[in-house]
């Protein structure tokens, strides 16, 4: 058996994929099935470390990227998806998968072009509240349609509503659950106050980044802040705050990483009382699955419409907060910081909710069609 996994490049269409690989290994022991060859198709990986850790081959493709504004690189990318597609054919042709497994993404779409033409059954998976453009016209042929939140489905047309089912977010199983002692000591935070978590992304954010640096004068009195700044924004986010806290007391409070690596973020989502963070629906749903109340900064409405709709569906659901990057200030953000600190009771509702909204085995359903599919998929 072989299953090709495709998604876009960045951490929010890759590491689902890791998620449904982790859950076939699983279902393939529990039922002592032969593994199915794992292979992805796709830009540079994410967490190339991933794929080595479950034997995932990489095969590169790259395709040319849409946006939504005006750009002369919207011209120049339409060439280099057409060019991507004819690569495909032959690479999907030769390696002739029992099913693909999409994210969706502007990455995908070679790939899906090819698996209709060869006729290649697909499942797609679309993590967003408002399903991508990608994922909205594979729906036409794709044998199944997973989606995170509630009310994707009637973004799709009603003829291919039968084949979708709302699965939530498939989480990688070394992050849904998390650290519920040792965090304070692991990264050294100070014991007699609470810890405000900052998540930017996997990429980090630059406009969180520089309201957070504006608070650090008020907040450090009364909170640690473990603060994911990127790793292209890390050094400058350091100096600057080393500047910002050169004559304070309490510096020692916060805390910077590029990026958290799996058992800091385990450890800092442990020891946090309130978690700031942008709206990507895999953050979402590993706050979720945590069981934090949460404060969503979405990426504006003129750069990306998806994550607006995420965390209005997240703070729909009861457990999240939502401050629109324009309405971001210091004052803002530290005053709902406190709000939400000196309320318990709104905090066990926000939690509550969020766990409510958690579904933990998303990967598992997924990977079971993934299989059931394989198994009955007539080679060539």
């Amino acid at each position: 058996m072989k299953i090709a996994l495709i998604g876009g490049g960045t951490g929010g269409h890759f590491y689902p994929l890791v998620a449904v690989a982790e859950a076939l290994e699983e279902l393939c022991s529990a039922e002592t099935l032969l593994m199915p060859e794992l292979v992805y198709i796709g830009p540079a990986p994410f967490d190339p470390a991933a794929l080595l850790e479950h034997g995932i081959w990489h095969k590169t493709m790259s395709a040319g990227k849409v946006r939504r504004y005006g750009s002369i690189l919207n011209v120049f990318d339409t060439f280099k998806t057409a060019f991507a597609i004819v690569r495909t054919i032959p690479l999907l042709y030769k390696l002739y998968p029992d099913v693909i497994f999409s994210t969706g993404g502007f990455a995908a779409f070679p790939l899906l072009v090819a698996a209709k033409l060869l006729r290649v059954p697909v499942v797609i998976y679309d993590a967003d509240a408002k399903p991508g453009r990608v994922s909205l016209w594979s729906a036409k042929f794709a044998r199944y349609i997973a989606v995170a939140h509630p009310g994707a489905a009637e973004n799709f047309p009603e003829r291919v509503r039968s084949k979708i089912a709302r699965t939530g977010h498939p989480v990688r199983k070394e992050i849904l659950t998390i650290a519920r002692e040792g965090g304070y000591e692991f990264l050294h935070l100070d014991p007699s106050v609470p810890t405000v978590l900052v998540l930017g992304g996997s990429q980090g954010a630059r406009a969180i980044n520089e309201v957070i640096l504006d608070a650090l004068p008020e907040l450090s009195p009364r909170y640690n802040i473990v603060h994911q700044t990127g790793k292209e924004h890390f050094k400058e986010t350091s100096n600057i705050a080393s500047v910002v806290l050169k004559d304070s007391k309490y510096a020692l409070r916060y805390h910077p990483f590029g990026l958290l690596n799996t058992l800091a973020l385990k450890m800092a989502a442990g020891a946090a009382s309130i978690i700031v963070a942008r709206a990507g629906s895999g953050t979402i749903f590993e706050i979720s699955s945590w069981g934090k109340p949460a404060i969503l900064v979405p990426i504006p409405l003129d750069v990306s419409h998806d994550q607006t709709e995420n965390a209005f569906s997240y703070a729909r659901a009861g457990a999240g907060l939502v401050i629109e990057q324009q309405n971001l200030s210091p004052h803002v953000l530290i005053s709902e910081i406190d709000r939400l600190y000196g309320d318990p009771a709104h905090q066990k509702r926000m939690a509550e909710a969020g766990t409510q909204f958690a579904r933990p085995d998303a990967a598992g359903k997924l990977a079971r069609a993934l299989l059931d599919i394989a198994l009955t998929h007539e080679p060539r």
